[in-house]
């Protein structure tokens, strides 16, 4: 009598699928913000920040938005994939703690010393990573 064994593909497939989702949330968010960026300095916004109590300004460039935008989305997708593994409330987790993250984001913003334009972007294009992440990054496996 012989036994044979068959692998499902499933889970693989599944994981595949979720990651490719993922990614694709990533690169929205930061197509988005890159996007939003271009646009809002076409319209005149200068994006110039003086940390409180400094005299120097910096100004922000395209790549700075994009790279922080990246790291952020990876970490979220990242911070995703490890709750996943320790727990089965995995989604809710993350998405309370990407609440959180959001929330706090918007302290720098208010504490920087930047025009009302620049304040209004940068809590949008803050927005616009939440907005392109939650949904996707909360996406169940199986859809």
């Amino acid at each position: 009598m012989t036994t044979t064994t068959i692998r499902s593909t499933v889970p693989a497939a599944k994981t595949w699928s979720v990651r490719r989702v993922r990614a694709a949330a990533v690169g929205a968010a930061v197509a988005a913000n890159v996007a939003l960026y271009l646009a809002a300095s076409a319209a005149g916004t200068d994006f110039l920040l003086t940390d409180p109590g400094k005299t120097e300004s910096h100004h922000l460039i395209v790549a700075e938005i994009a790279v922080f935008t990246l790291v952020f989305g990876l970490l979220g997708w990242g911070a995703m994939a490890l709750l996943e593994r320790l727990t089965r409330h995995a989604r809710v987790v993350w998405s309370v703690l990407a609440a959180a993250v959001l929330v706090l984001s918007f302290v720098p913003i208010g504490l920087e010393q930047a025009s009302t334009a620049t304040r209004a972007m940068l809590t949008l294009i803050h927005i616009v990573v939440a907005v392109a992440l939650l949904p996707l990054l909360r996406r169940p496996a199986d859809r």
